[in-house]
């Protein structure tokens, strides 16, 4: 299983919708850079169980990102300063010729 920043970056937005069980084990798994073995030991449940989990999780927040596409929104957003920032200039000189 690869881990995806976007799937950390979907966990800071949607974690609180999730299980208590799944943020943890997702929070350990993508934010705390633990392996699958090293959070199956610390919890006392199998690999398979960890994994089985933070699977689940990350499809719920597949799905809430499907639906209310806060993260996209975001991006897009950043996209749009970070190219205000670069045509600055230009930009200023539309606004003075109106």
């Amino acid at each position: 299983m690869e881990k995806d920043l976007y799937v950390s970056a979907l966990l800071d937005v949607y974690g609180e919708f999730l299980s208590e069980k799944q943020r943890s084990l997702a929070e350990l798994y993508y934010n705390d850079d633990l392996s699958l073995g090293e959070i199956s030991e610390n919890e006392g449940i199998t690999r398979q169980g960890v994994r089985d989990m933070v699977k689940r999780a990350e499809q719920q927040l597949y799905k809430f990102e499907e639906k209310c596409g806060y993260c996209k929104k975001f991006s897009c957003l950043k996209n749009l300063c970070e190219n205000c920032k670069e045509n600055i200039n230009e930009i200023k000189g539309i606004i003075e010729g109106l």
